[in-house]
């Protein structure tokens, strides 16, 4: 007995471990949908479609003086390496980042090589969206909170 025993340890030991993804576009869909946040005279908006084809596109525009101030294009894509979070903001280089955590209805990302933010979130709440940003500026730990409410995509 304890010969088989020793023996099955043995071949589970013996087994390469295999990678797996932490999460896949389907556990992302809780984003599909528009979502809404104003504070301070400033509209933030992110739209997202639902996923298909390995990917969620997403739009944010972000809406002061009843001008765009700032708008991203946003990706999250089934990679080889990983579900990964791909934006493009206004004025700024391409950033990528990949899913480290995920539970029902919340999923995290993180680039620690990028400058702000090196960690973005997002946690679903019944309609409501709430989005994080956070990282450091100048070693000086800095976040950014995004209460976003669930709207009807077509006014």
């Amino acid at each position: 007995m304890a010969r088989v025993f020793v023996m099955a340890l043995v071949g589970v030991l013996s087994t390469p471990v295999m990678c797996h993804q932490v999460a896949t576009t389907v556990d992302v869909a809780f984003l599909t949908g528009c979502w809404k946040y104003e504070r301070g005279g400033r509209l933030v908006e992110e739209h997202w479609m639902a996923p298909s084809g390995g990917s969620l596109l997403g739009i944010s525009r972000t809406v002061a003086g009843g001008k765009v101030a700032e708008f991203e294009f946003l990706q999250i894509r089934d990679l080889p390496s990983g579900l990964t979070y791909i934006a493009k903001p206004s004025g700024q280089p391409e950033a990528s980042f990949t899913a480290t955590s995920k539970a029902s209805g919340e999923i995290v990302f993180e680039n620690p090589k990028h400058d702000f933010p090196q960690k973005i979130s997002y946690r679903l709440d019944g309609d409501a969206l709430a989005a994080r940003v956070e990282g450091t500026i100048n070693v000086k730990p800095r976040s950014i909170d995004f209460p976003f409410s669930r709207v009807n995509c077509v006014p």
